[in-house]
């Protein structure tokens, strides 16, 4: 009796807990939905280091130049063409639905008016003014969600624990009340930048120097999440974020999360740096973007304005052939879900997300004008090229009646539709997708 007292005493409990998980996973995936359907943000890295065109940080940091001769560079940040508008309407060209821009490096230096220490655009600079707020504002006007970088490491600040890859200040349990200094400012310039801003996702950098308690993580979260519950993290606090943040290189396999982001560079750097011309082509671009798409994330394609603001002309160049792709397949980009494995189809595809629609994305123009889709058990309604809604013919071989194997469809492609970049076509389906997965083999009765 004692026993089933006990078990209908935990039972609200157990069930409470349950339901509160599962209230947990539904906010988060509400959350995370424009995320999910965005598939293209850009990136900007833009700082002190575009005015000699060097590593970001790092020159100093691995004692490439010394530390003054690198902040030297904060009297050629002038700004002076910065026409935030412009930056936004480019991006908006280029097909993507947001964009992450660095608010502070890891060498300190701010781009808003920071009351927290001196090292800024507006008290440190030529530019002598606030270079965050213009922007965030044209993104707005442009329906763009805003993201903000912030690093956590801060070279430059005298009570931060690393200066540079040789030098360091001091260690944490050494002088506790030193890094509590430290905590204050970074918290008063994240406060700065939620009151300010209210970004719609935080992206971090640096998280490698300490542990999640000694950047107090969770206090962090607290404060950025207090009246902005559905605002996203990045995954470089510890792990504790949202999404992961793979970086340069594109997995290989798809990842097991169902939200990740690739952030690239459009050619070598981050930054803008002079004698970096090796640029991707926008098919190169391309490929990447349709890769992630495929695998069900999204691409965070990073520029580097010029100290002066403008964009580089092989920049702008690129997001705008960038944006002529994805404003013509709109329909098999924004809003789709990873698409399926390469047994069924030799090449990216995507599926929209009720799945009844599978798109196909197509490189390159197949030798006998026809290419193969495999193992969908669906009847197919129709077929047609997205960007032009030309109808597709297809027909199918190896499907008897002995065997529910459901053949090999070989769709038409003539030359006249395909695409300078990515041809995409839209295989409708009746009903959501069903791929044979079973065994085949020989004849067992007819």
């Amino acid at each position: 009796m004692k026993r089933i007292l006990i078990c209908l005493f935990l039972l609200p409990i157990l069930v409470s807990g349950q339901n509160k998980n599962e209230t947990d996973s539904i906010n988060y995936q509400n959350k995370m939905e424009w995320f999910k359907d965005a598939k293209l943000g850009i990136f900007i890295h833009w700082g002190i280091y575009s005015v000699n065109g060097i590593s970001e940080s790092w020159s100093f940091y691995n004692e490439y130049i010394s530390y003054q001769d690198y902040l030297k560079q904060t009297k050629g940040f002038t700004a002076k063409k910065y026409d935030p508008d412009y930056w936004a309407a480019l991006i908006k060209e280029s097909g993507a639905k947001y964009s992450v821009i660095t608010t502070k490096h890891h060498d300190g230096f701010a781009l808003w008016d920071t009351k927290y220490g001196d090292l800024n655009a507006v008290k440190n600079s030529p530019a002598k003014r606030d270079l965050i707020s213009p922007f965030v504002i044209a993104l707005r006007n442009n329906d763009l969600k805003v993201g903000l970088y912030y690093s956590l490491p801060d070279w430059s600040y005298v009570d931060y624990t690393h200066h540079t890859r040789n030098v360091m200040r001091y260690e944490i349990a050494d002088d506790p009340a030193r890094w509590k200094r430290f905590l204050d400012y970074y918290y008063g310039q994240l406060n700065e930048l939620k009151i300010n801003f209210n970004p719609d996702l935080w992206w971090f950098d640096g998280d490698w120097e300490h542990n999640s308690e000694e950047w107090d993580i969770e206090s962090l979260k607290s404060l950025l999440t207090k009246d902005s519950p559905d605002v996203i993290f990045n995954s470089r606090l510890r792990g504790n974020g949202d999404y992961e943040t793979p970086e340069i290189g594109i997995p290989l396999n798809r990842p097991e999360t169902d939200y990740w982001e690739l952030c690239m560079t459009i050619n070598d750097s981050w930054g803008y740096q002079h004698n970096d011309t090796k640029y991707k082509t926008p098919l190169q671009i391309i490929d990447i973007f349709v890769d992630c798409i495929s695998k069900g994330g999204n691409l965070l394609l990073d520029i580097g304005p010029k100290a002066d603001g403008t964009i580089p002309a092989e920049q702008e160049n690129i997001l705008k052939e960038l944006g002529k792709w994805t404003s013509k397949h709109n329909d098999a980009i924004y809003k789709t879900r990873k698409g399926i494995s390469y047994e069924y189809f030799y090449g990216p595809t995507a599926l929209s997300k009720d799945s009844t629609v599978l798109y196909l994305f197509i490189r390159d123009i197949p030798k006998d004008g026809k290419i193969a889709l495999k193992g969908v058990s669906n009847n197919i309604n129709r077929i047609y090229v997205v960007g032009n809604g030309t109808i597709l013919n297809h027909e199918v071989f190896c499907n008897v009646f002995w065997n529910e194997y459901p053949g090999i469809t070989y769709i038409n492609i003539p030359e006249n539709i395909i695409d300078e970049y990515y041809t995409v076509l839209a295989v409708q389906l009746n009903g959501k997708i069903n791929l044979y997965s079973e065994k085949t083999g020989a004849i067992e009765s007819n």
